[in-house]
């Protein structure tokens, strides 16, 4: 079962949160859609709020471009045996808002994620962040080290990719054959015809599957491309090395050794980190949660149980 709750991020945009398991006994629950409102709160209710640390850490789970919070739920239901997981849909994505005048910048991402721990009560959380949601977790640990006790980084380069990969993303989305005729074409184009796809993936095509919505015409995805491409461009040109120096808490860099962080720039990276550990999971790509659900875990959780212990 999943359960919706509703956060306010910057300048006023809705973010929906998502538990998708039952919290650890002894937790408060998430909200039912009737009873959400503004703030992530019960109305008539104290709720939970930052002062609320009577409980173990809590775990945010953030996706990365394009992705949607339901690409976490076998790793939120796991973690959610004893811990309160919570993933989020950033802004653009999945059935958060998507208003065209909303700032899409790294500034609003990361602020996004500090109104989340806030106003669902988890901090000092645990941060999980796949992609563009690991460069959102450790920007915010270096920013807030108060709200943040460890960060799991999941394929995510603190190397600037620089102007050519921009327009080979700008590119490729021109390349999408929308729209699609039914969730089996989404399925296969993604994870056999798709020319960045060096052979056949079927886990790559059931993760784009999760991104699209029917709409007269057919099967489109539920974020704008453009809003996607914006978001990019905030952090394809600068490298992020000296926030990466500036995390102070328990940090697991893992890697796909298939993906897109290469071995080399990772051990670099657990390098510059002050407390920086590292992990790889084989036989998977850029999507290592999503390729390998149980490689995944076996390799996040003595991290995780090491931070988190009570």
């Amino acid at each position: 079962m999943a359960r919706r709750i509703d956060v306010t991020g910057a300048g006023g945009v809705r973010l929906a949160a998502w538990e998708f398991g039952d919290p650890p006994k002894g937790e408060p629950a998430a909200l039912l859609p009737e009873q959400r409102v503004a703030d992530g709160t019960r109305a008539g209710d104290p709720g939970i709020g930052p002062g609320d640390h009577d409980r173990s850490p809590g775990v945010l789970l953030l996706h990365g471009l394009m992705g949607r919070a339901s690409h976490w739920a076998s790793t939120a239901r796991w973690l959610s045996e004893r811990h309160r997981a919570i993933a989020l849909d950033q802004r653009g994505h999945g059935q958060s808002g998507k208003p065209p005048q909303a700032a899409f910048t790294r500034e609003a991402y990361v602020e996004d994620a500090e109104a989340a721990l806030e106003q669902l009560g988890l901090a000092p959380a645990v941060l999980i962040g796949h992609a563009m949601g690991a460069l959102t977790a450790w920007q915010l640990a270096a920013r807030r080290p108060d709200l943040v006790c460890g960060l799991v980084i999941c394929d995510m380069r603190a190397s600037a990719l620089g102007a050519a990969s921009q327009r080979e993303w700008a590119d490729w989305f021109k390349s999408w054959p929308l729209p699609f005729a039914t969730l089996a074409d989404v399925r296969k184009w993604f994870g056999e015809d798709d020319p960045w796809v060096e052979r056949p993936n079927p886990a790559r095509g059931e993760f784009y599957a999760e991104v699209m919505h029917e709409s007269p015409d057919g099967w489109r995805p539920v974020f704008e491309p453009d809003q996607m491409l914006r978001s990019r461009e905030t952090w394809v040109y600068d490298a992020h090395w000296e926030e990466l120096a500036q995390v102070r808490c328990p940090t697991l860099v893992v890697r796909g050794l298939d993906g897109e962080l290469g071995r080399a720039e990772a051990q670099e990276m657990v390098r510059v980190l002050p407390r920086g550990q590292y992990a790889e999971v084989a036989d998977a790509g850029h999507l290592v949660h999503y390729d390998q659900p149980e490689a995944w875990r076996t390799a996040i959780e003595p991290f995780l149980d090491a931070v988190l212990a009570p």
